[in-house]
């Protein structure tokens, strides 16, 4: 318990044992005698969780291996954030990578790359990529019978419960922090952290100087788009070029093609409607169209003729461009539906540049504020109680008080509490332009 308290130092726990003596306790052991004592009954790995935590104590663990199995029987899933700067929209970012992985082959089956944290629409990409098999996807996949994922919202979400529970997919969830239970994609992270993100211009884990800068800190960023290319490129290395030795020195595609297990195929149509988030309401084709969202419309030509028809909708999570809309009754797929109206690709440029600079003014009066609670003390040598250094002039804080106090007032005034009266009749009131040119055009009609 004390050595927990010390963070596993044994010289702190021996000098509260000599103060314990000191005081009329027990007598204390050399320190040599504690060291001996703690690496006799404390295991390494429980040495390095009293000193660092938990994370720490993993690495000394052994951990069972998954026995063989065939390909499909069980695929793995996870986000991976690259330790790249890219260019997207005019800013740098750091990607997401969400891809599933066949864990008995190691082959890539789908990937989604994302500019942003991920969301339901990068696992459902990547979900589809996985399971379909023509071109330009294949010639791995099909449906597996589980899929491995660990407690993330956007796996976890309905829309992805949804699609896999239609193919009647098992998903594991494993608990949180337990990579060793889907060893097959954290192996995969880690290959591409270092056979592919460490390559590309902007590698946040690059070389640095001894201040701690970075060798180039001026490197140009790939863009999305280039970046996209090259993480499909390394995919497709990975699948037909890179032998395992665990795989026989071939590569993943081979090992999956030599397995004789045969492949279950999604119908397609059936695969794009399950992995589209279902609105589960009943919704109109009215005169302007199909209503979702706030003051939002979507038509489509084939809509004509069809005013009063109950419809379903799905769509496709954070796309909300287009969506797809069914018939409320059959089911039937009626067709694809745009948003009306839409602003142009300038407009929403103009918008989301407004919403940074609102952003970036918020962020510097938060700063600022910050700056004025901020307290600074003395430098003391001898125990005292703490001395602060901010001075403030009487008128300083009086102007301070004033300007808070007014805004109180303000916050609190109710003008329209009581109603005013009617000018007195001395008053010159400003003349009305439309009350007097009226009479002229009277006239004129007279």
């Amino acid at each position: 318990m004390r050595l927990a308290y010390w963070r596993g130092n044994a010289s702190s726990l021996h000098r509260e044992l000599l103060e314990q003596e000191k005081q009329g306790g027990a007598p204390a052991p050399s320190l040599a005698t504690l060291h001996r004592a703690i690496r006799q009954d404390i295991s390494p790995g429980d040495r390095a969780g009293l000193r660092e935590g938990e994370r720490a104590r993993r690495r000394f663990d052994v951990f069972l291996q998954r026995p063989p199995s065939h390909r499909n029987a069980a695929w793995e899933a996870d986000h991976v954030e690259a330790p790249v700067q890219v260019e997207a929209d005019g800013r740098l970012v750091r990607p997401w990578v969400t891809w599933f992985v066949d864990a008995a082959h190691d082959v890539i089956l789908g990937v989604a790359v994302t500019p942003r944290i991920p969301n339901r629409e990068s696992v459902l990409a990547a979900l589809r990529a996985a399971v379909m098999r023509r071109e330009p996807y294949g010639p791995a996949g099909g449906l597996p019978a589980a899929v491995r994922i660990d407690r993330g919202k956007d796996f976890l979400s309905r829309t992805v419960a949804d699609a896999l529970g239609a193919f009647a997919v098992r998903v594991d969830d494993l608990p949180a922090y337990g990579a060793h239970l889907k060893g097959t994609v954290e192996t995969i992270n880690g290959a591409a952290e270092k056979m592919l993100f460490a390559g590309l211009p902007r590698y946040t884990h690059r070389q640095t100087h001894v201040s701690g800068a970075p060798v180039d800190p001026d490197q140009p960023p790939l863009s999305f788009e280039a970046f996209t290319a090259e993480v499909l490129a390394w995919v497709r290395w990975w699948n037909t070029e890179h032998t395992l030795t665990e795989l026989g020195e071939r590569t993943p595609m081979q090992s999956w093609a030599d397995d004789p297990t045969p492949i279950h195929d999604a119908d397609e149509t059936r695969l794009l409607l399950f992995t589209l988030e279902d609105d589960r309401r009943r919704r109109t084709i009215t005169t302007k169209g199909v209503a979702f969202g706030r003051g939002r419309h979507y038509l489509a030509d084939w809509m004509v003729g069809l005013v009063g028809t109950g419809v379903r909708i799905r769509y496709m999570p954070h796309h909300t461009g287009e969506i797809e809309v069914f018939d409320a009754d059959t089911g039937a797929h009626l067709g694809t539906a745009i948003l009306a109206d839409a602003a142009s690709a300038e407009d929403r440029a103009r918008v989301l540049q407004a919403r940074a600079r609102k952003a970036r003014a918020l962020r510097s009066d938060l700063a600022a504020a910050e700056r004025e609670r901020r307290v600074r003390y003395a430098a003391s040598t001898v125990p005292e109680p703490a001395q602060r250094l901010d001075a403030m002039t009487t008128a300083e804080a009086a102007a301070v008080l004033a300007a808070e106090h007014d805004a109180d007032l303000a916050r609190w005034a109710r003008p329209d509490l009581i109603p005013f009266g009617p000018p007195p009749a001395t008053w010159r009131l400003p003349v009305d332009p439309n009350k007097q040119a009226r009479p002229d055009r009277d006239e004129d009609h007279r």
